[in-house]
């Protein structure tokens, strides 16, 4: 496996700021970002619109395995440098439920969170100007 695709809510200030977040961190596979909604989307995933991309994020390999939620998460992170280990951990039996209850806490409320962070959807970044562009982004230690 060489190139992951995540399908994501450009419109959602929080599912920008982790695209962002991820873009920026050292990988063993290139992670695309595609709009969920785009045409581009439609094309390379033909079923997208029946996977609730809207409600969970997707992934989809380039050897055509598909991922969504806490399983889409935990291969976002096993695709990273620094957090492979956290996706072994992520996808073990024990903490396979927990992950699911959090990514499905987060992804219903993601939209809320976005607002009460102030967190701007792509569209909304690329209007402001560049030096009001500050955005929250999770810090990496």
């Amino acid at each position: 496996m060489k190139t992951l695709t995540l399908f994501y809510d450009a419109r959602c200030g929080l599912c920008s700021s982790v695209r962002r977040w991820l873009s920026a961190q050292p990988a063993y596979v290139r992670i695309e970002f595609i709009p969920y909604d785009s045409p581009q989307a439609r094309q390379l995933c033909p079923m997208i619109d029946q996977l609730h991309a809207d409600q969970e994020i997707v992934i989809l390999s380039d050897e055509s395995h598909l991922w969504q939620g806490a399983a889409a998460w935990v291969m976002c992170l096993w695709a990273l440098h620094d957090f492979r280990a956290w996706s072994s951990r992520l996808a073990s039996p024990t903490m396979q439920s927990i992950a699911k209850k959090i990514v499905h806490l987060i992804s219903a409320n993601r939209l809320t969170l976005s607002s009460l962070l102030h967190l701007r959807g792509d569209e909304a970044l690329h209007a402001l100007p560049d030096e009001t562009s500050c955005e929250f982004s999770p810090v990496h230690r």
